[in-house]
C-alpha cells in the first residue's frame, strides 16, 4: 500500500465536513488489488462525516481498483469516473456513494478554477 493512499484514507474524517455536504449516506467498500493480494477499506459516509476502517464487510457499494490506479486517483493523476468508464476499475451498488466519494480526490496538478483565470484576465479581484 502506497504512502499516498494511506495518507488519503487517514485524512478523510478531517476533510469530510468540507467535502460531504450532499444528503447521502451509506457504506462504500474499496478493494485495492496488488498482484494476488487485496486490501479492503470501508468508508461510512454521511453528511459531513466519514468513518474509515481497514476491513471488508457489508456495504451499500463496492469499488474495485488496482492499488496503482488508486494512487494515481489520490494524487490527481487520474479521474475516477473515467477509470470506471474505461473498465480500469469496477463499481457496483449505490452509485451516489461513488459520486460523492470522488469529491475527496484532488484536481489534476496544474488545474485552475476557470473563474479565477477569468478574473485575472479582466483585472477583477
Amino acid at each position: 500500500m502506497s504512502r499516498a493512499t494511506e495518507e488519503f484514507f487517514a485524512a478523510l474524517p478531517a476533510r469530510a465536513p468540507a467535502v460531504l455536504r450532499a444528503p447521502v449516506a451509506g457504506t462504500l467498500q474499496i478493494d485495492l488489488l496488488t498482484d494476488d493480494h487485496t486490501d479492503h477499506w470501508l468508508v461510512r459516509i454521511s453528511p459531513g462525516r466519514a468513518v474509515v476502517e481497514r476491513a471488508s464487510g457489508p456495504a451499500d457499494a463496492v469499488w474495485s481498483s488496482s492499488a496503482d490506479l488508486f494512487e494515481r486517483l489520490v494524487t490527481g493523476r487520474a479521474q475516477g469516473v473515467s477509470a470506471v468508464l474505461r473498465n480500469e476499475s469496477t463499481f457496483s451498488g449505490n452509485v451516489m456513494l461513488f459520486l460523492v466519494f470522488r469529491q475527496f480526490f484532488p484536481a489534476p496538478p496544474g488545474v485552475r478554477d476557470p473563474r479565477e483565470t477569468a478574473r485575472e484576465q479582466t483585472g477583477r479581484a
